[in-house]
Order: structure tokens, then sequence, then C-alpha cells
């Protein structure tokens, strides 16, 4: 089986991975490819964004929060880019982001603090990102959830 993602995710379109494999032979690509208990895996490095402007990452996290492919991620995410990303700082966007790059059921499961499925890694231990993202995962209002609407 082929898998593609930061982790690893599984994917079945040989047609997405065939210009991957080129590119990591060619080493024009941030991809590495191996071998890991009989499957060919293909890891996709996150893209490195230094010097973007503060108001495009505001605008690409939000975009990011709301369109992950897993409406568990997309739910929580979105209604936490919509009540804290204009309050974040520039290190609070850079830790925000460089969450995002995680898996989405890793973030899931950190977020509502579900530690038996994904153990949370010593580099979130002291997230106040993941923090803020947990307590409102925890929904005390008791309400509906709804993706937030777009601004």
């Amino acid at each position: 089986m082929l898998r593609l993602s930061t982790q690893f995710r599984p994917i079945r379109a040989f047609s997405i991975v065939r210009p991957l494999l080129k590119n990591v032979e060619a080493g024009a690509s941030h991809h590495s490819v191996h071998e890991e208990n009989g499957e060919l895996k293909i890891k996709v490095e996150p893209i490195n964004r230094d010097g973007e402007p503060v108001e495009n990452k505001r605008r690409r996290l939000l975009y990011q929060s709301r369109k992950r492919g897993i409406l568990e991620s997309d739910l929580l995410l979105s209604r936490f880019a919509d009540k804290y990303l204009d309050k974040m700082t520039p290190d609070e966007l850079h830790e925000y982001d460089k969450l995002l790059d995680e898996p989405d059921w890793d973030i899931y499961y950190w977020a509502t603090k579900n530690y038996e499925v994904t153990p949370l890694p010593d580099k979130w231990k002291q997230s106040k990102i993941l923090k803020q993202l947990q307590e409102l995962s925890e929904n005390k209002e008791h309400e509906v959830l709804r993706m937030p609407d777009l601004k």
C-alpha cells in the first residue's frame, strides 16, 4: 500500500504518487520515499513559509482550519480559528501553523484528551494553543456545534 502525508496517510491513486516519486528520484522536492514493513511510504515535508505576511498567514490558517477533510476536525478547528485567530500573536500563529501540520485524527484526539488512542508528544505538552483548543472542545456551554459563518 502507498502512503502519503507528514504522517504517512494511505493513498490509493498511483497517478498522484507517480509525480512525487519522479521529484524524489531527481532530488527536486521535500519528499522522501522508503520501504517500511513491506510498504512503500512517501513523506511530504510541510512547506517552509518564512517571511509570510501575518495577514496572509491568518487567512491561510483560517482556510486550513476549515478544510481539513475530516468533519470532526473541520468543526473543532474552524470554531477555534473563528474565536482565537484574530487575537493571536505572531508566535502563537507559528505554533498553530505547526499544530496544523499534524495529522487530523491526532489533533482531534489530543484536543479531546483521548491520549489512549493517540499519545500526546512531548513537544505539545506545554502548548498554550493546544490547551485553548482542549478547553474549546469541552463545549462547557453544551452548544449545538456548527461551522462558523465565513467573514
